[in-house]
């Protein structure tokens, strides 16, 4: 049998062991998209919210409810003395006005609705006696995709899923296979070692091409998601994502014989990156005298490259920094994982 024959029928095996675990594709292939939706349904298009707000029923509340009626935005319920502290108590309204010559507002300085409800009903009820604003302004909502929290949020997922994949996919199918002793008889077989670790590097990228379709497609038909750039670019860039983080999956189980110890050395490299590398949230946050280690980490590389190419247009030559920095991770990783790997 010839050297390519061998490492096909080893990326094979590897595939068809991947293949036959329904948990394994729940989480790789299942678990991104019902995150996606939630968070989608999260921060999804939606109207203003009205405000529930209770004036008290005394002198002026007539003429305080009807001018906070007609502002847009707002509940308003006349209600006795103690009916508004028990609807405020219970959080039914967010503020309540007593009027008189002067306004006295109660609410909760602990609850960011009350808070706002103050903001808005003192603005709607200066406005209504008259108070006209220095200076002129308007109010631009921005909905067009592209430029919404879920379209900042799909690459985010997607990195971080193909890092966790590969991670698991590589890292504790390894440890797994030397805890049964899998590694030990395969050894033993004419199989070139490297052929073998090449190919469970090669099979984890496999599934890369199924991850990108559905994550954007989920995106795009879903929630209207706009590609500036070329999907091909990013699909490219995923593959080196995972082709880095299989590299580190290899690295972490060089020399570990359980898959407990294995477990937490894969939550101890990918969870850091999952919080900094700006899955979620834009990594620029962070202070910037550690700005340098965050854009340094694959993680970070990996989906700001994805959203510069899909949300920005960019090509993947102006990316090519970040493309250095997942090749140094991987090739770094591969090389001393060749050199410190036990097959026993």
């Amino acid at each position: 049998m010839s050297e390519s024959s061998g490492f096909v029928e080893l990326y094979k095996m590897r595939m068809r062991e991947f293949l036959r675990e329904p948990a394994v594709l729940f989480w790789v292939f299942g678990f991104p998209i019902l995150l996606a939706v939630g968070l989608g349904a999260a921060f999804r298009e939606k109207p203003v919210e009205s405000t529930a707000v209770a004036i008290l029923d005394v002198a002026g509340s007539d003429e305080l409810a009807a001018e906070l009626s007609a502002a847009e935005g707002f509940r308003v319920q006349e209600l006795a003395e103690d009916d508004a502290a028990r609807a405020l108590r219970m959080g039914r309204v967010a503020l309540v006005v007593r009027p008189g010559a002067e306004l006295e507002y109660r609410f909760d300085a602990t609850n960011p609705e009350g808070v706002l409800a103050r903001a808005r009903v003192d603005d709607a009820l200066q406005r209504a006696a008259g108070r006209a604003d220095p200076r002129a302004h308007r109010e631009t909502l921005v909905t067009e995709p592209g430029s919404r929290y879920v379209d900042f949020l799909i690459p985010g997922l997607l990195g971080m899923n193909i890092l966790s994949g590969a991670m698991y996919g590589v890292g504790f199918a390894l440890v797994e296979m030397r805890s049964r002793r899998l590694l030990k008889r395969l050894a033993a077989t004419p199989m070139k070692r490297s052929h073998f670790l090449g190919a469970t590097i090669a099979a984890r990228m496999s599934v890369v091409f199924v991850e990108v379709g559905l994550m954007l497609g989920f995106g795009w038909l879903a929630f209207g998601m706009v590609f500036h750039g070329s999907v091909l670019t990013a699909l490219l860039l995923c593959l080196l994502g995972a082709a880095s983080f299989s590299g580190l999956g290899l690295l972490v189980a060089t020399r570990t014989k359980k898959v407990e110890v294995v477990s937490g050395l894969i939550n101890l490299v990918s969870l850091p990156m999952f919080v900094v590398s700006g899955v979620f949230f834009s990594s620029e946050r962070f202070p910037e005298v550690i700005q340098p280690l965050v854009g340094a980490l694959p993680l970070t590389a990996l989906i700001d490259a994805l959203r510069a190419v899909l949300l920005e247009g960019a090509d993947l030559a102006s990316q090519l920094p970040r493309v250095l920095i997942l090749l140094a991770w991987g090739g770094i990783s591969f090389v001393l994982a060749l050199r410190l790997f036990r097959w026993s």
